[in-house]
């Protein structure tokens, strides 16, 4: 595609959602309502909804098309059948199940496999990975390369796992014990970061030679591929496509949360190469999703994912995706606000911790953030640092997360240039205000992904 300044979106709107338009004096009664958690805010209170990428995407017209012939029957369905044979296609692995998202599958799998003493290793286990995983009773260690956790330092492929920690974890736990690799591309919870191809061909190795499980979280593989195709010389003349199917070429099963780069609302699939885990799987999923070939999902729902897996991978659309996302972290990195470098696939992460330099860490920089993103401009974040990933010692005392960051996560297909350059405005107030930006103290927490629903209050 031929390169101008401006990023035009591929496609024409067809519908249109009504956005409230809120002061500043009504947003500080709202979040202060909320409790300074923009989780519990209720949506028509937010002006740009940047809280996630997940189940936010505009769907196409020949999904909303698709929809309409969904076959709802209760087993065998036509629509499963559709998106069975768009899931093998793409993965080329024979034993697949519906889900309705990405974090049943992972109870499902993680679950069967974990309990005490088993050991998942990651580049970096996303939140309800993580939760699934520790809930059966296992560890979840993440083994992600030390230029991934450094935000300023240019790195093509900040996602790779760490080769040497992982041959020293598995001599130390002993192979048996390591219930599964899991490579997730990219790695969101460090910053949306691509993984190369000779990453996960050198884990692919080690996995086998060691007889452990290696599974792919790829619920953002066309984007992972997007920067395969233009940082590894190798793949420059593969399509997208293409290399999304050598990557899962290279594993023993794969976790989707569709609702990422399937382009849908709801959705999600887990896929096996070996039949004797999946007919385990598949018999904890009947008892607690649904059949195995609709597994919680409606007709129409696996209908648009069919669709969807392969509109991701079209060229024009995820041109526009990257470098969308990177307009939006190119321009505030001009403005001198510190962010992870370079830009991500799907979000634009702030490092909160340099931002916000007076806050210290156990007062939440990037929780501070997302309730100033939203006071000055409507705009909803996450926080991805301690409160997300933070620990406790015997003591009491905070364990700080390896990095303090505030996700953009940018909807697919949703939001146009001028809200983007809306967002950046927003980030001219904060710059300017940056050194009155206050703390927080939780006050009420869950034992489990506490972010989603912990209680603060402004120090």
């Amino acid at each position: 595609m031929e390169e101008f300044k401006t990023i035009i979106e591929p496609f024409k709107i067809k519908m249109v959602e009504q956005i409230k338009v809120t002061s500043k004096e009504e947003r500080i009664e709202y979040l202060k309502a909320a409790h300074f958690n923009p989780f519990l805010l209720n949506s028509d209170k937010v002006m740009i909804d940047f809280l996630t990428d997940s189940g936010t995407s505009a769907m196409s017209s020949n999904q909303w098309a698709g929809i309409m012939q969904g076959d709802e029957s209760y087993a065998g369905a036509s629509s499963w059948h559709k998106m069975r044979d768009s899931i093998l296609d793409l993965t080329g692995h024979e034993y697949i199940l519906p889900v309705h998202q990405g974090r049943a599958g992972e109870r499902i799998l993680y679950g069967y496999l974990g309990g005490k003493g088993k050991t998942f290793i990651s580049n970096t286990h996303f939140d309800t990975t993580r939760a699934n995983i520790e809930f059966s009773g296992a560890e979840a260690i993440d083994i992600a390369i030390e230029e991934g956790k450094n935000p300023k330092l240019f790195h093509p492929f900040k996602g790779n796992i760490d080769l040497n920690k992982l041959e020293e974890l598995i001599k130390e736990k002993g192979p048996e014990n390591i219930a599964a690799v899991i490579l997730t591309v990219t790695n969101n919870s460090g910053g949306g970061q691509p993984v190369s191809m000779e990453n996960a061909k050198a884990i692919s190795v080690i996995c086998k030679k060691h007889k452990i499980n290696y599974f792919l979280d790829c619920c953002r593989v066309a984007e992972n591929a997007y920067f395969i195709k233009h940082r590894e010389e190798e793949y420059k003349n593969k399509t997208y496509k293409e290399i999304a199917q050598e990557m899962f070429s290279l594993v023993d099963g794969s976790i989707m949360s569709a609702k990422k780069d399937a382009l849908v609302n709801m959705g999600g699939f887990l896929s096996l190469k070996n039949e004797e885990l999946f007919i385990e799987c598949k018999n904890l999923l009947i008892i607690t999703e649904g059949f195995a070939t609709y597994g919680g999902l409606s007709g129409r729902d696996m209908e648009a994912l069919a669709i969807g897996l392969k509109e991701v991978f079209e060229p024009d659309y995820l041109h526009y995706r990257i470098r969308s996302t990177a307009f939006l972290g190119e321009r505030l990195k001009e403005m001198g606000v510190p962010l992870m470098w370079p830009i991500g696939g799907h979000a634009v992460y702030i490092d909160a911790k340099e931002l916000y330099s007076h806050i210290p860490v156990d007062e939440y920089p990037g929780q501070a953030l997302v309730c100033e993103l939203y006071l000055q401009g409507g705009i909803r974040t996450v926080e991805i640092g301690s409160v997300m990933f933070g620990k406790y010692d015997e003591n009491g005392k905070l364990i700080p997360a390896a990095m303090e960051l505030v996700r953009l996560a940018i909807p697919r297909r949703v939001y146009t240039q001028s809200h983007i350059e809306y967002v950046i405005e927003v980030f001219e107030k904060i710059m300017s205000n940056r050194n009155k930006a206050k703390g927080l103290k939780i006050i009420e927490e869950p034992k489990f992904l506490r972010h989603f629903t912990s209680k603060f209050i402004q120090k």
